[in-house]
C-alpha cells in the first residue's frame, strides 16, 4: 500500500499537507510544527497498551509524511504531479521512525508541556483550534475538549466562552448540542475529569514522578504498572463479547493522554 493510500485508512485523507494540518504553500517550518503537533497526539509512548500498536502505525506514516515534505525534490515531484515517489531513498530505507523523530525534535519533559501550555493558552493558534474542533464535532462539548491540547476542565468556561463568541458574531454555526448542553451532561463531565486529575496525582505519587521526569519514562513506569491490569481487562471483554481485536470489530480502548 502506497503512501497516499496508507493515509487516506489512517487519517481520513488523502493529501499530505492536510494530514499534518499544514497548507500547500507552508514553509518548512511551518510543516516541522504541523509534523510536531500531529506526531504529539498519536505518539506511541504516550498510547495505552491496547492502542500501542495503532499509534505506532499512525506515527510511522505521519514520518514518511514528513520525510517527503522537508524533502525539496520529493516535495516538488508531489506538488507538481499529486503522487509520492515510493522508491526514492526517503521511504524505500530501512528507517527507524521513532529514532527519526528523536533527531529532529528533542525529548519532550513535564515542563516542556507546561512551558508549551503557557504560550497556547489564550493564543491565537489555540483559539483557531477551538473553533476547527466545534465544527468537527458538530458542538459535543465531550469531543471538543478531548480534542483541543492541553486542556483540562478547569479550561472549559474559557473555550465555552470563545465557542460564543465565534457563534455570535457568525463565525461559526449554531449547533443544538452545544447550545442546549444539559447541566446534567456538564458536572458528568467535570466530575469524570476532576476523578481522572486526583488519579493521574495519586500515581505519580506513587511512582515518585517529580516534573522534572522525562515524559517517555513518566508513561512507561506507569504502562509498566498498568499492563497486568489492563491485559486482565481485555481478556475479560474478549470473553464476553467475543475477538474484538479482528479487523474491523471494536476494541474497547482507554484514555489516552499525559497523566
Amino acid at each position: 500500500m502506497g503512501l497516499l493510500e496508507q493515509c487516506r485508512e489512517a487519517f481520513g485523507a488523502g493529501d499530505l499537507y492536510q494530514v499534518l494540518g499544514v497548507p500547500r504553500g507552508a514553509s518548512a517550518e511551518e510543516i516541522r510544527r504541523g509534523y510536531h503537533k500531529a506526531s504529539l497526539r498519536v505518539h506511541p509512548d504516550r498510547a495505552e497498551p491496547a492502542e500501542k500498536e495503532r499509534a505506532t502505525c499512525h506515527f510511522q506514516i505521519l514520518g514518511k509524511v514528513y520525510a517527503v515534505l522537508s524533502d525539496q525534490e520529493q516535495r516538488t515531484l508531489y506538488d507538481q504531479q499529486g503522487v509520492v515517489d515510493e522508491e526514492s531513498t526517503v521511504l524505500s530505507e530501512d528507517r527507524n521512525w521513532e529514532e527519526y523523530w528523536k533527531m529532529i525534535f528533542k525529548e519532550v519533559t513535564l515542563k516542556d508541556i507546561e512551558d508549551f501550555k503557557k504560550q497556547y493558552s489564550d493564543s491565537t493558534e489555540e483559539a483557531e483550534d477551538i473553533k476547527t474542533a466545534y465544527k468537527n464535532c458538530k458542538g459535543n462539548m465531550d469531543n471538543i475538549m478531548t480534542k483541543v491540547l492541553c486542556a483540562d476542565y478547569t479550561d472549559e468556561p474559557r473555550i465555552r466562552e470563545i465557542i460564543q463568541q465565534a457563534i455570535d458574531s457568525g463565525e461559526l454555526p449554531f449547533y443544538k448540542a452545544f447550545a442546549k448542553e444539559s447541566k446534567q451532561k456538564m458536572n458528568a463531565r467535570k466530575r469524570r475529569a476532576e476523578k481522572e486529575a486526583k488519579e493521574a496525582e495519586k500515581a505519580k505519587e506513587e511512582l515518585g514522578l517529580h516534573k522534572d521526569d522525562d515524559v517517555k519514562t513518566l508513561i512507561q513506569r506507569r504502562n509498566e504498572n498498568r499492563k497486568k491490569e489492563m491485559d486482565d481487562f481485555l481478556a475479560q471483554m474478549e470473553a464476553k463479547y467475543g475477538n474484538t481485536s479482528k479487523k474491523g470489530g471494536k476494541k474497547p480502548s482507554a484514555k489516552k493522554g499525559i497523566k
